[in-house]
């Protein structure tokens, strides 16, 4: 199923790039609790997919209180932002929050 999915995502992109120009890119952060370390991994490949978008990621492992907080900075189209924010949100024990900038590209 990923690998299905991820075709007809990368499809979904060259349509509407072809179709209706490039679309336009905004800057994000996307910030993310983890309570569950178990999700860590799977957290981890849905950010690798999406690598070619990040402009940077700082990651703070807060021992004391058992959880990860991780901030990621991207510049990418803004649905392509917010479904990788609705993927990150559906893992077990994740909580995401997404800010735009008002700068776009």
């Amino acid at each position: 199923i990923y690998y299905i999915l991820r075709i007809i995502y990368s499809r979904a992109f060259c349509v509407a790039f072809f179709i209706g120009g490039i679309m336009e890119k905004r800057v994000a952060v996307i910030s993310i609790i983890v309570d569950n370390l178990d999700s860590v991994s799977k957290l981890n490949e849905i950010l690798h997919d999406f690598s070619d978008y990040i402009i940077g990621r700082m990651g703070i492992p807060y021992r004391e209180k058992n959880i990860s907080i991780i901030s990621v900075a991207v510049d990418a189209p803004q649905d392509m932002i917010a479904s990788v924010s609705g993927r990150i949100g559906r893992l077990d024990g994740v909580s995401v929050k997404t800010a735009y900038s008002g700068v776009k590209s």
